[in-house]
């Protein structure tokens, strides 16, 4: 039997790529299987863009290629963005692979597949990648069947200092609004009911279109076209974000009130030592824009410490600003070097240590905020989206509000109602945690 295990790594644009290799695979007569044990096939789809996910992604492999010691019939297959980075390097370092595929090849593996030899080999071609998914390729969801991404563009032009980005998917690459409206209909005809457009920068859509394609005629049609009650959206470039964005935002409540911005800083000396084409005054502003247009909108943001010639009066700035804006969701790195990257190259790098204890200063503010702004819940009723049996105990369901995302927020653990998987519920919140919200489903007689 044809039987596949599949280890999905790195971001939601990468579960996409995982969904497109399960299609093909499924319709190659694979189906997939819960124990490695039980599997003819292994895959892995690695994330390449910082270290701890090389990292992550080789502990991954070799954990699955243990497997294959004890079932030496299986096959073990690496793809994605770590294959297209390193290249052929891997077939040395990593022997007990069978296959590698980059990410101009990925959509035809049961085809390599069908072609494979019995010695290692790897199919990627050189440099960074130049696919672009469409409508016609196949996915097979693997979120729950009521939420899911829509990924609209492919690479990124804007060439920060510390990212390897560009130079592993590509320069910017975007979907036309009509394909993506034909599968963001596709979706909604197998249940979808939360839509997350994805893309490493939201806001460059359509740049590289000659037409009139952006972000807000993209939302335009998908409003248009779909029933989808949830659009949220992730990754915007905090200089890219329009008024025009905003106020569709302020006027379609299917569009949630959240934005996830990666800021990465707030210094000018370290934003432009990063090549990020913006300064402190620009993130004053769009905070205040946000909270002017969208008063209630949940803002996620990641913050970088350590960054070479970052100084203690940069991570003090960074604090006040915190503590200024008082942003919903803040996520903090650690700076690490990149081979291939200008940042690497820079003088005046922070010890360990050092960006250690600034990380905690950073995280210790940010939890405290966060804790918080989740008061001003208590004793709203919001629309949650439910996913489930919490995972923290039987006795709970578990869901998500508007301001909270999928994977990376907390969540609802709802203690009371009724309700079944991708329902949207009025719930009456009754707790607020740091990060979760505690709280019970309304009737439609207390609802109205």
């Amino acid at each position: 039997m044809k039987t596949l295990y599949m280890v999905s790594l790195g971001c939601p644009k990468n579960l996409v790529d995982s969904e497109v290799m399960l299609a093909a695979l499924e319709q190659a007569g694979y189906s997939v299987v819960e124990d490695p044990n039980q599997a003819s096939l292994l895959l892995v789809n690695t994330c390449g863009f910082i270290r701890p996910a090389v990292e992550e992604a080789i502990d991954a492999i070799l954990e699955l290629a243990a497997y294959k010691d004890e079932h030496p019939e299986q096959l073990l297959v690496v793809a994605g963005c770590m294959v297209q980075r390193y290249g052929e390097n891997l077939l040395a370092e990593l022997p007990e692979v069978d296959l590698f595929i980059g990410l101009d090849d990925f959509p035809d593996i049961a085809r390599l597949l069908e072609r494979l030899t019995p010695e290692p080999q790897i199919v990627a071609r050189p440099g960074s990648a130049a696919y672009l998914m469409d409508s016609s390729v196949a996915r097979r969801i693997s979120a729950p069947s009521f939420r899911s991404y829509l990924k609209i563009t492919e690479g990124c032009d804007n060439q920060c200092a510390y990212c390897m980005i560009p130079s592993i998917r590509g320069r910017l690459r975007s979907r036309t609004i009509d394909d993506l409206v034909t599968e963001a209909v596709r979706l909604q005809e197998t249940g979808v009911r939360e839509l997350t457009l994805i893309a490493q920068d939201l806001t460059a859509y359509g740049r590289d279109l000659h037409d009139e394609a952006n972000l807000v005629a993209l939302l335009e049609a998908l409003l248009q076209h779909t029933d989808i009650p949830w659009f949220r959206l992730l990754y915007a470039y905090p200089a890219s974000v329009t008024d025009g964005l905003l106020q569709l935002m302020a006027e379609q409540p299917r569009i949630l009130p959240y934005l996830d911005i990666p800021f990465q800083h707030v210094s000018d000396q370290v934003l432009r030592a990063m090549n990020r084409h913006y300064r402190r005054d620009t993130l004053d502003d769009l905070v205040r824009r946000i909270r002017r247009f969208v008063p209630d909108c949940a803002v996620r943001t990641t913050m970088m410490v350590g960054y070479p010639g970052e100084t203690e009066a940069d991570v003090t700035e960074l604090v006040e600003a915190l503590q200024t804006w008082r942003l919903d969701h803040v996520g903090v790195f650690q700076y690490q070097d990149e081979d291939g990257s200008r940042a690497a190259q820079l003088p005046d790098k922070v010890s360990d240590d050092e960006k250690e204890a600034r990380y905690q200063q950073v995280m210790t503010t940010q939890a405290a905020i966060s804790e918080q702004r989740q008061q001003r819940f208590v004793g709203r009723i919001e629309p949650v989206l439910v996913e489930g049996v919490s995972e923290e105990s039987e006795l709970l369901l578990e869901g998500r509000s508007r301001f909270q995302a999928p994977e990376i927020d907390g969540c609802v653990y709802i203690t009371s109602g009724q309700v079944h998987p991708g329902d949207i519920v009025p719930v009456r919140i009754t707790e607020a945690h740091t990060y979760d919200l505690v709280g019970e489903v309304v009737n439609d007689q207390e609802n109205s």
